[in-house]
């Protein structure tokens, strides 16, 4: 395994000019940077962890391994040189929740990835961040749509982030990072042991945050504008995601946040022991950047690739070429994470 290194956006400087946001985002209600540059960014330290949480994230990791994922093939369709099923598995409650499973049509796959999603759910599979020869589970969270939508959690953003608050163990995000656990049993389950590779953006990025510390098949990550990060940063601002959601309430109900202490994906990320690289915005609305810094400033620092995003959950000139640099810099983190 090579050591990994620090990238920044090579289209825009950010240690020497921040882009030109308000002409960017002349609409914004607020400013979505929140006053922050990158050097005050990079000096967020992450939430520590109390003793309590590793051993909490070991019992749920050790839970899981008794439960059956099970995947069960519901429909196969060839798509070009892949085959592409509709599966259902078990998730770590034993709900049983439906996914896309993807494979090479002919030859072994040499590496699984398992690909969560935003907020918004999936409701197809993408191929950006797959290797061609890779098998690919795509887990559609509890709850969300197109393949889960209200199957052991509530739709709504608004109820989903909340669901289950009172009860750690009950806790719909929690229950959504251990659910990955499974979705990468019914991946092997299907192709056969392989190393994994975790992607995940936004919500996916939080909950594989939480996850893939505590999974010892994954050999890398690329987590994209992950969600969940420093709680004490995310609820003291406003913001268009989920994390709003979460803010009122605590307005209401101060003694929520130490139910929230074991789901900050800053202090789950420091636990990391492969190459994890983060894509992390200087402006963004709907996840603070303090939030995502947050989680990229936790993971050991030789083991961090940093790739600094102008923006995140907006559109702006210059978009595309982002994403196309950014997806084939996140295919040679995994091939650096094979070797």
């Amino acid at each position: 395994m090579t050591d990994t290194t620090r990238i920044e956006t090579t289209r825009i400087d950010p240690t020497r000019t921040a882009p030109p946001f308000d002409s960017w985002f002349p609409d914004a209600t607020f400013d979505g940077s929140y006053g922050h540059t990158l050097d005050t960014l990079r000096d967020i330290a992450p939430i520590a962890a109390t003793p309590a949480f590793a051993v909490q994230w070991r019992r749920w990791r050790a839970e899981a391994r008794l439960v059956d994922a099970a995947p069960r093939i519901l429909s196969t369709q060839q798509r070009g040189r892949r085959d592409v099923s509709l599966i259902e598995h078990s998730g770590a409650d034993g709900t049983r929740l439906r996914a896309w499973y993807v494979a090479p049509t002919s030859g072994h796959p040499r590496v699984g990835v398992v690909h969560s999603h935003g907020y918004g759910g999936r409701d197809r599979v993408e191929y950006g961040r797959v290797p061609a020869d890779a098998a690919a589970i795509f887990p559609v969270a509890r709850g969300l749509g197109a393949l889960n939508a209200g199957v052991g959690a509530p739709e709504p953003v608004g109820e989903h982030v909340l669901a289950g608050l009172a009860s750690a163990d009950d806790y719909v995000p929690g229950l959504c990072a251990r659910d990955l656990w499974l979705a990468a049993d019914a991946l092997v389950s299907l192709a056969g042991e392989l190393p994994l590779y975790y992607v995940g953006e936004s919500f996916g990025g939080g909950i594989g945050a939480l996850a893939a510390p505590w999974d010892d098949r994954f050999i890398g990550a690329t987590l994209v504008v992950p969600t969940f990060g420093h709680y004490d940063e995310r609820l003291a601002v406003p913001c268009l995601g989920s994390g709003e959601y979460q803010r009122m309430h605590l307005q209401q109900h101060p003694e929520a946040r130490e139910q929230l202490r074991l789901f900050d994906a800053s202090t789950s990320a420091a636990f990391f022991t492969i190459p994890v690289r983060v894509e992390a915005a200087l402006w963004d609305q709907s996840v603070p950047p303090q939030g995502q810094f947050a989680v990229a400033n936790a993971v050991p620092h030789d083991l961090l690739e940093l790739r600094v995003l102008p923006a995140g959950h907006a559109e702006y000139p210059g978009l595309g070429r982002v994403l196309v640099d950014a997806r084939r810099e996140g295919l040679a983190h995994l091939e650096r994470a094979l070797s």
